[in-house]
């Protein structure tokens, strides 16, 4: 097979020579020391040789991987300070304690992880103790995204802290009661301690790397200097697989985030066996990370293992190390000696003759209990190099053995990630391991006891002291004080409620022009933060570039070749638009670090994403709801939206049903606007309920989800008329009735009927309310419907309160009281959208969308098509009018007829 990476020789021949001779001895040297010390001294040499070019800047293809030993080599590795015996102690407690919390709770049935924390408790430990810089600190103190599962290592850290009680250790992953621990990171259940949500794996990898690029648009625009920050990412090797875990390494290393690094928990296990089983999966990563620009550090090996390769004269050793497949090591870490002698050792004359001089003992210390991440000197190395690298972000793969310290029964067992407890047995064996003065008299009716040294223990008052010394206590999130945004002026949302006159105006442009005049604003303008991902130009925003500038933090090196032209493409330094390229995952991990920026770092920015609403909740949902756990606020758009609006793009554009995932999640308030007028009157309420004084009993951690339209239609002015912006921010209000309409409609009692509508499907409705009148002598209120499912949930809530002996009548009850004649509701979204609040309506209810899948023709081919247009939903009417026997039936028929229905 050819090597993807080697030079081929079509390649070669293009490459001027212009000393041939010195080449040919150049290539005679190599043929001779392969002919007089074998092939593998050939490739050591020029894989040396390689790196001395690669160290001295000379300009070659990056060398991707390097032998699989620690780069770090033990005579290069610093002194680390502290006291080594101390925070071994530290650490034993924490150990015993996360596997006492998991194995208790698994009494009561709700489960827990051991084996990962076991693994990775000197990759926390260490960083605790030396690096992690807390709240209190300078700026905002370091961003820590906590591998999930490894969750329980924390609680047991907090609680030797005096952060948490036993109770609170008793009820981990039982939150129902009160004091409970949520399962992973939660920064919504527990967010004094969580900042950021990480178990949705791969979603933690995307998220630190935007953390840490905002973390430098914050510094770079001058809004707060957090430029002594770092971000420390906590993996799993198997949480790589996740396309989202490495979708942005190219993103992190172009602009030298080496504010961040990526620690790696390389214990070469996923959730049901070998990550890698054939192969060696911190070799591929390693070429992975460095073909991206990353630093690497590799942390495989501990001290035990130095003898062995002060023995290994030939470099048989590393060879050998380079070609057992990970799925073998793992097999190792089980057997006894005699297993390893003959397996490992005897594949070659050469470390036969190294086993020779090796004991039992010796042989099981390196293969079954020395890996680089179980040693904090290593650990320690690691990080200090990563926090000293500068102009590109660092991973460190350490190596692990999961399940390290609970028994033969859990280390690099297939099974472990699903065993949930330890027999009392293997905790005494556990317990004699790490040298606790835990009795077995302890253990009493077979419950595991928890264990404390104190709380003025020589353990507890060194950790404390580390953490004052680095900034307080870690994780931490903080709720910051902040005094409420000033408002912008209210002339900002009025000038959209004279509407467009006869102007065309689609919602979307409505939005932007609305933003363009919020950014303007001096107190709190420069607080936006427009993020879009390559489509700025189809939504109509490119007339922001020149004035806000697209963030770069190298500015603009080039001369824009649209630089004579007023909208001009300009990126800065201090630039304030995110315009991410094509990935809605990426402005997603933007959105949420804006969004949770009043906490990260004590700032409130106002986030917009707009995207095309079919590439948001149906491709992105995961993240959005990372972003409710987040407590993120700021407003989402989903633009061009709706099934039938979007024109030619066809069946994977069109968006029949994005409101519906948007309701399943609690945290985002979703809306479907209509008018220009409705989307200034949401966005202002937005910004006062997230930025400004939320009313009493409102939850100001949401976000807003708005859907506009990129059909321009006549933009109306408000209603003058009571309760139309309380009816805007609840959901519905009526927007006209016939006789207000001016249509005429002959018999003075004449069957009535209530059309509700949302977003762009009011202005068929509209035309339906006409035709209604002229053709069929039927009058039609209409309603603007601005949010299904606020009213759901708004009717929800008075259920609950029903439950509760409190007497409260839904919001969409009390809207319609009184409203003649049935309802039918009309949406550009399947017909499950309206029909959320169907069961509240007391009228007869009856309702139109855009069910199924999308097509690419004219808008008003795919109305007709889905039956949503003006004459469907005249025919809609009179069916549902002709079974309450106010019309008669023929009526329907001869409307379909002259419809062509």
């Amino acid at each position: 097979m050819t090597d993807p990476n080697a030079i081929q020789p079509s390649a070669l021949d293009q490459l001027p020579d212009r000393d041939p001779e010195e080449t040919a001895e150049w290539q005679a040297s190599l043929d001779a020391v392969a002919k007089a010390a074998g092939p593998h001294r050939a490739a050591y040499l020029m894989r040396r040789t390689l790196e001395r070019a690669e160290g001295n800047g000379i300009a070659l293809p990056k060398l991707l991987e390097t032998d699989y030993v620690n780069t770090i080599p033990t005579a290069a590795e610093p002194s680390a300070p502290g006291d080594p015996e101390m925070e071994r102690k530290i650490t034993a407690w924490n150990r015993w304690n996360a596997a006492a919390m998991v194995t208790r709770g698994a009494k009561h049935g709700v489960g827990g992880h051991i084996a990962t924390f076991a693994s990775a408790a000197w990759l926390y430990e260490t960083g605790f103790n030396h690096f992690f810089r807390g709240k209190e600190a300078d700026g905002s103190g370091d961003q820590l995204y906590i591998q999930g599962h490894a969750s329980p290592g924390i609680y047991a850290r907090a609680f030797l802290d005096g952060r948490l009680t036993e109770q609170h250790l008793d009820n981990f992953r039982q939150e129902a009661g009160g004091n409970g621990l949520p399962s992973y990171p939660h920064p919504r259940r527990l967010p004094w301690l969580w900042e950021f949500p990480t178990v949705s794996m791969g979603l933690g990898p995307l998220s630190a790397i935007y953390q840490a690029r905002f973390n430098r648009y914050l510094t770079n625009r001058a809004v707060k200097d957090v430029s002594a920050s770092h971000v420390w990412a906590f993996l799993g090797d198997g949480e790589m697989d996740e396309p989202e875990s490495t979708a942005a390494l190219a993103l992190a290393s172009r602009e030298g985030l080496d504010n961040l690094t990526f620690v790696i928990n390389c214990n070469l296990q996923r959730l049901d066996g070998p990550v890698r089983a054939n192969f060696k999966i911190v070799q591929e990563l390693e070429a992975q990370f460095r073909g991206a620009g990353w630093n690497v550090i590799k942390t495989l090996w501990g001290t035990a293992w130095d003898e062995l390769f002060q023995l290994d004269t030939t470099g048989a050793l590393v060879r050998r190390l380079r070609e057992v497949p990970d799925a073998q090591v793992q097999t190792y870490q089980t057997r006894d000696a005699a297993y390893i002698r003959q397996d490992f050792f005897g594949k070659d004359p050469a470390l036969v003759e190294m086993a020779k001089l090796l004991s039992d003992d010796k042989i099981l210390e390196c293969f079954h209990l020395s890996r680089g991440g179980h040693e904090a000197g290593k650990v320690y190395a690691a990080y200090k190099a990563a926090v000293e690298f500068k102009g590109a972000p660092t991973v460190i793969l350490a190596q692990t053995v999961k399940g390290h310290t609970l028994g033969e029964g859990f280390a690099s067992k297939n099974a472990n990630h699903q065993m949930k407890k330890l027999s009392v047995d293997e905790f005494k064996t556990m317990r004699d391991l790490l040298e606790l003065p835990i009795s077995d008299a302890q253990f009493v009716d077979g419950v595991v006891p928890y264990g404390h040294p104190g709380a003025d223990s020589p353990e507890v008052r060194y950790l404390q002291e580390r953490r004052a010394a680095l900034g307080g206590p870690a994780p931490a999130r903080r709720t910051h004080a902040l005094a409420p945004l000033p408002a912008p002026a209210d002339k900002t949302f009025a000038s959209f409620d004279k509407g467009s006159g006869s102007q065309n105006v689609a919602t979307t442009m409505a939005f932007v022009r609305l933003v363009k005049d919020l950014v303007r604003d001096k107190e709190t303008g420069k607080r936006w933060v427009p993020i879009v991902p390559d489509e700025a130009r189809t939504f109509g925003m490119e007339s922001l570039f020149p004035s806000l500038g697209i963030y770069s933090p190298k500015g603009q090196t080039y001369e824009p070749v649209d630089r004579d032209q007023l909208m001009y493409y300009k990126e800065a330094k201090n630039g304030q638009i995110l315009n991410e390229g094509i990935t809605e995952a990426g402005s997603m991990a933007d959105f949420i670090a804006a969004s949770t920026a009043y906490s990260t770092h004590g700032e409130a920015m106002i986030p917009f994403y707009i995207f095309y609403s079919m590439f948001g909740w149906q491709r992105t949902a995961d993240q959005m709801w990372q972003l409710g756990d987040q407590l993120g606020r700021g407003f989402l758009v989903g633009a061009t939206a709706g099934r039938t609006t979007l024109t030619g793009e066809g069946l994977q554009h069109a968006d029949g049903h994005s409101p519906v995932i948007a309701a399943t999640n609690p945290a985002a308030l979703s809306y479907d606007p209509a008018f220009a007028y409705e989307i200034a009157t949401i966005v202002k309420d937005g910004l006062r309920r997230m930025y400004g004084e939320a009313a009493p009993g409102e939850d100001p951690n949401v976000f807003y989800y708005l859907t506009v339209y990129n059909e321009p239609m006549p933009q109306p002015a408000k209603p003058a008329a009571p309760g139309v912006d309380e009816g805007i921010v609840k959901g519905l209000y009526r927007f006209n009735t016939a006789e207000s309409a001016g249509v005429e409609v002959a018999a003075a009692n004449a069957p009535r009927i209530q059309l509700l509508a949302s977003g762009t499907a009011i202005h068929w409705t509209l035309k339906a309310q006409r035709l209604l009148a002229e053709e069929w002598g039927v009058a039609a209120d209409v309603w603007s419907a601005t949010s299904w499912t606020e009213l759901r949930r708004d009717a929800l809530e008075a259920d609950a309160a029903l439950l509760r002996g409190e007497e409260r009548t839904p919001f969409v009850r009390r809207a319609l009281q009184g409203a003649e004649g049935p309802v039918l509701a009309v949406s550009d979204y399947m017909r499950q959208v309206p029909d959320q609040i169907a069961q509240w309506v007391e009228q007869d209810w009856s309702s139109l969308g855009a069910d199924g899948f999308g097509l690419s023709d004219t808008r008003e081919a795919a109305r007709r098509h889905f039956g949503v247009d003006a004459e469907s939903v005249v025919v809609a009417a009179l069916a549902q009018l002709a079974r309450r026997g106010e019309v008669k039936a023929a009526a329907v028929k001869e409307a379909r007829e002259r419809y062509g229905l």
